[in-house]
């Protein structure tokens, strides 16, 4: 699959996973190992985890960063690494907004509170996620500018670290869903009420990120393409939003789904999420990527073959079974591009 000037070696991507394991955003060995391995594996596409644009977009203390110059380092090693075993390197690029300052899912989850080593949280409105938590700060038009230009300098700083594929994150109840949806967003400025205000975020920062981002490099957009909630964000946004992104030069809109508020009832299955995808990239004319319980190798090589999308994203299968895509080209009847060092064993 090629994407602008780059060709992936088949449609199998690593989907972005948060590892919890940084320190002050610095990747380290274990992410070194953790996207290596499945390089190694045989993805076409590594995509690192969500690294937060500024330290208060961050999910968690532990969460990874691209917020500064000190970060390109350690990233650089690991993507030099994945193009060493025929992949190419992503990374998402993230806000938080409301759901940042938590404690990690090891340490239980939950709202970190300031005392605590946590942070005042930003967001398009005054709404916490869960009524429990401290509503966070209402972001203001100058706040809004400065993560928009974060979102810039975190792509300038991707590059610079040897990444040939960024995503903005725009799913999963963070920072550009919460504009998105009108279960999140209340403002009444430009940045709210209607359709087309409540996107304005995700397109200047879809924008601000295709300006300082190669033009012969490809850029992704994650979103949900559902609330799953009555009333909130659903498929006709969706696909109504990726015909605004493509002109911008949006590659691929990947589609996952909910997360934004905690009582959603998401009916999830296997390839649950795959009808988004097939609908945005049928009406929207832009390709998309499938990702949610894909688990098996025909069932992945449907996805593609009948044109439902155009990649497929496997995200806690890679957990369990790193060298998947070898295993998966061997179910196929097809030759396994496996490391010479494993040469015989797939």
């Amino acid at each position: 699959m090629t994407i602008r000037g780059v060709t992936l070696r088949n449609r199998i991507a690593v989907s972005p996973m948060c590892q919890y394991s940084s320190e002050d955003g610095f990747a380290n060995d274990w992410h070194f190992v953790h996207l290596g391995t499945r390089a190694a594996g045989g993805a076409g596409l590594v995509i690192a985890e969500a690294a937060a644009v500024s330290p208060e977009g961050r999910i968690s203390p532990q969460d990874l960063g691209i917020w500064k110059d000190e970060h390109i380092a350690p990233l650089a090693g690991i993507t030099r690494f994945i193009a060493s075993q025929g992949a190419a390197a992503g990374i998402q690029i993230a806000h938080a907004g409301r759901k940042a300052s938590t404690s990690s899912p090891r340490q239980g989850g939950g709202t970190l509170l300031e005392d605590r080593g946590g942070w005042r949280t930003v967001a398009p409105s005054p709404i916490p996620f869960d009524p429990a938590d401290p509503a966070p700060e209402e972001l203001t038009k100058a706040g809004i500018a400065r993560i928009v230009e974060a979102f810039a300098a975190a792509a300038s700083r991707a590059r610079r670290a040897g990444f040939q594929v960024v995503e903005l994150h725009a799913a999963h109840g963070y920072l550009a869903h919460e504009f998105l949806s009108p279960l999140s967003n209340r403002r009444t400025d430009e940045y709210g009420g209607s359709f087309d205000n409540r996107i304005r975020f995700v397109l200047e920062a879809a924008e601000a990120v295709r300006a300082a981002w190669p033009q012969e490099l490809p850029l992704f957009v994650r979103i949900s393409a559902t609330d799953w909630v009555e009333g909130g964000w659903d498929l006709g946004s969706s696909v109504e939003l990726a015909k605004r992104l493509k002109p911008l030069g949006v590659d691929l809109i990947d589609c996952s789904s909910g997360a934004l508020v905690p009582y959603a009832k998401i009916p999830a299955a296997a390839g649950f999420q795959v009808p988004f995808a097939e609908r945005v990239r049928a009406e929207a004319g832009i390709p998309t990527g499938a990702v949610g319980l894909i688990t098996q190798p025909e069932q992945a090589d449907a996805i593609v073959r009948e044109g439902k999308a155009d990649l497929v994203l496997l995200a806690r299968e890679f957990l369990r079974r790193p060298y998947w895509p070898l295993e998966a080209a061997k179910a196929l009847g097809l030759k396994a591009d496996a490391p010479p060092q494993y040469t015989g064993f797939f």
